[in-house]
């Protein structure tokens, strides 16, 4: 029994360490956004209102200023970030439950 229990394991491992570096590599290239101009012009608006911040300085601002500056470099910063996030992204765990319930159901 206990030649059974390690040969088993021995397996487990072996195809473990097999599928995980096949699964791992990725050879799609990333997609690159395509950006309207009005989106283009949107970034470009953006990049000058941060540079003018950085260009700022804040030591004559008040606390209430300075911390209305740090909000609106954190609301810019995000909407640069969303800017790029686009469209729906499903885990290869999702998309075997997909498949799985897709042959159960038909």
């Amino acid at each position: 029994m206990n030649l059974k229990k390690s040969i088993a394991a021995i397996l487990l491992l072996l195809s473990i360490s097999l599928t995980l570096p096949a699964a791992a590599y990725n050879n799609t290239p990333a997609a690159t956004p395509v950006e309207t101009p009005a989106a283009a012009a949107r970034l470009e608006a953006i990049k000058a209102r941060l540079i003018e911040i950085r260009g700022m300085d804040k030591t004559s601002l008040t606390y209430t200023e300075k911390k209305d500056l740090k909000n609106e470099v954190k609301a810019l910063k995000k909407e640069v970030r969303e800017g790029h996030r686009r469209g729906v992204f499903l885990s290869v765990g999702a998309i075997i439950i997909i498949i799985l319930l897709l042959i159960l159901i038909l």
